[in-house]
């Protein structure tokens, strides 16, 4: 996994771990620390700082449409509190999303799926985390197909078992992973256990696990991968952090802050180059 550089700057540094390859920056509900989450401006703008991928939250409208937007209603984002299921997309496409953020995001709409898909550069990827049920299902393959999108662009990701299992059964050729917050229970034991995960990722055929990054160890991620998975993280700001969780395996690291993730992992990568 590693390569170890000699150096000349203090015994402390003699020998250190260097990330063979630099994991996928993920910009977590875009570039979410300067535009606003889940929106067009904020999915462009990831990759204006050069993120390899971008990850939405969707939802399923009334009238049958897919959304990005976290959560299950509106109220965090506007002044008015409509829930996503039981809202249109005509209704939910009159409200403005950005206006608390500040008067350059004034009038920013909540954004399709469709219209995510389209920001996707040639090479580029996209997480999508399916936040609703298995209802979802049949129209996000639809959309899937009329992005023009490649399979190896797309990565589904959700809490819910559910959802990779349907997903995996029908769609085998697209990646997904189950996501995890990880835990302590009173006796530091990490939850979910190390079992209770390779039980999960072979019940459901999911091809990774994406977790906190809390109490995250290198045993955790090396059991996880040493059983033929992938593991990702998330949500990484701060480069230290990112570094060590990448130097145990991590093979994508979600942030809110792409661009300076992006220059630091560069940045510490060169540092130690001989």
């Amino acid at each position: 996994m590693f390569k170890y550089i000699n150096t000349h700057i203090s015994r402390s540094w003699a020998i250190r771990p260097v990330v063979a390859q630099t994991p996928i920056i993920v910009a977590h509900r875009g570039a979410s620390k300067a535009a606003p989450e889940n929106t067009l401006k904020a999915f462009h703008l990831a990759w204006e700082q050069g993120a390899d991928a971008i990850e939405g939250d969707f939802h399923l409208t009334k009238d049958g449409k897919i959304v990005c937007i976290h959560d299950g209603n509106t109220k965090r984002y506007t002044n008015k509190n409509l829930t996503v299921s039981q809202s249109t997309l005509q209704e939910l496409r009159t409200l403005d999303v950005g206006v608390r953020l500040g008067k350059k995001f004034k009038g920013t709409k909540i954004p399709t799926i469709g219209e995510v898909f389209a920001t996707v550069p040639e090479g580029k990827k996209i997480y999508i985390e399916v936040k609703c049920g298995p209802e979802i299902i049949p129209t996000l393959l639809a959309e899937i197909k009329n992005s023009g999108l490649k399979n190896e662009q797309i990565i589904v990701i959700s809490f819910k078992h559910q959802i990779i299992q349907i997903l995996k059964s029908h769609t085998p050729q697209f990646k997904a992973y189950w996501l995890s917050h990880i835990k302590k229970d009173k006796a530091g034991k990490l939850i979910p256990s190390i079992a209770t995960v390779l039980k999960t990722l072979k019940d459901i055929n999911a091809d990774g696990f994406s977790s906190s990054k809390n109490f995250v160890n290198e045993s955790y991620i090396k059991s996880i991968m040493k059983n033929g998975y992938e593991y990702h993280v998330w949500t990484v700001d701060d480069a230290m952090t990112a570094t060590r969780i990448a130097e145990w395996g991590a093979k994508s690291i979600t942030t809110n802050v792409p661009g300076k993730m992006r220059e630091e992992l560069t940045r510490q990568a060169h540092t130690f180059t001989p």
